[in-house]
């Protein structure tokens, strides 16, 4: 058992000074931000060595914190799940713990204010030094990358996926969010008929699937696991190489808007109907995108984990914005080809 206090960040030093590694400087030729933890082995043979780490500052939607020798300080500037008006920094309340209060039981701030203000200016000091600051309390706006301004892994307004691909974190996939957008899949069904997913992404709790259902095909909209939105054709797909298209009509306005769908099979509408919202910002950290199956939890009640596609699904194209208006409604052998050498 050992007491000195420890943070996350300082195990991967631990493991390096515990395998005789040195710390990397360079990877692929990147230079890499020196390691801010620190190794926690000097404790591992002398249970009474000083604290490796005696200050150690907390961050998290301006949810403030700062431990130094024992004491700590900390403030709730919000619940990140209510979406409610944020405070003023300043409006803030600290409370003030002493070290021998490590559940944080007994608030020391109206008694010891001296003590209270040292520890809220080392935090300024430990938020400036690890680039903590400005501090930025908007939430959903920074899920988005487009509207936070972060790079984007895919750029473009296209995107083509092929057979076996799956686990594509969300990053990695064209946001179809806030837009107009379509999504194509060249598939073949088997003998007897098709069943299971064609192309999802998400999960149970917000996402999007495109199916067949009894042979049908069938696009779910999962908005926050509270509302499923579905539209499906009347006909099951036949057997043979065919295209299933899911056309989105953006009802434009500004963020989380519904819209206007079809379902179209080899260029032919088979089926209509809306979905009225949308999640404007994200669909999950850990769900994915997949083709020929839904892994993990998956985004349609119509089916369980047992989901994989029964025939084949040769490739899926997403579109969004203008790419996403097609006038015959069906994506030929060359305009994938225009697809795939736009984005050499």
């Amino acid at each position: 058992m050992r007491s000195q206090f420890s943070h996350v960040i300082d195990i991967a030093a631990t493991v390096l000074d515990a395998a005789g590694l040195p710390e990397p400087t360079f990877v692929n030729g990147v230079q890499q931000m020196p390691l801010h933890g620190r190794s926690m082995v000097p404790s591992f043979s002398d249970g009474a060595t000083p604290e490796h780490r005696e200050t150690q500052y907390f961050e998290m939607f301006v949810n403030r914190g700062i431990y130094h020798q024992g004491w700590t300080a900390v403030t709730r500037h919000s619940i990140p799940w209510k979406p409610t008006e944020m405070p003023a920094f300043d409006d803030d309340v600290w409370e003030l713990y002493a070290p021998d209060d490590w559940t944080q039981a007994h608030d020391l701030s109206a008694d010891q204010p001296e003590k209270l203000h040292e520890l809220q200016r080392l935090f300024l000091i430990e938020a400036a030094r690890y680039n903590v600051l400005p501090l930025d309390d908007r939430r959903f706006e920074r899920f988005n990358p487009e509207i936070a301004g972060r790079p984007q892994l895919v750029k473009g307004s296209s995107q083509m996926l092929f057979e076996g691909m799956g686990r594509l974190s969300e990053s990695s996939v064209l946001s179809l969010k806030n837009k107009s957008h379509s999504v194509t899949a060249q598939i073949e069904v088997p003998e007897g008929g098709g069943e299971g997913v064609i192309v999802a992404q998400g999960g149970a709790y917000a996402g999007w699937s495109l199916y067949l259902h009894e042979g049908r095909p069938t696009y779910c909209y999962n908005f926050f696991g509270l509302q499923r939105f579905k539209i499906a054709g009347e006909q099951p797909v036949p057997a043979g190489e065919h295209q299933v298209r899911m056309e989105f009509a953006y009802d434009g306005g500004g963020l989380a808007k519904g819209g206007d769908v079809k379902l179209y099979v080899d260029g032919e509408v088979v089926g209509e109907g809306r979905v009225e919202h949308t999640v404007p910002m994200m669909f999950s950290a850990d769900e994915t995108t997949d083709l020929g199956v839904d892994s993990a939890t998956p985004v349609s009640d119509d089916h369980g984990p047992d989901n994989r596609f029964t025939g084949r699904v040769l490739w899926v194209q997403i579109d969004v914005d203008e790419a996403a208006e097609d006038v015959d409604h069906l994506i030929t052998s060359e305009e994938r080809l225009r697809v795939a050498m736009a984005r050499q």
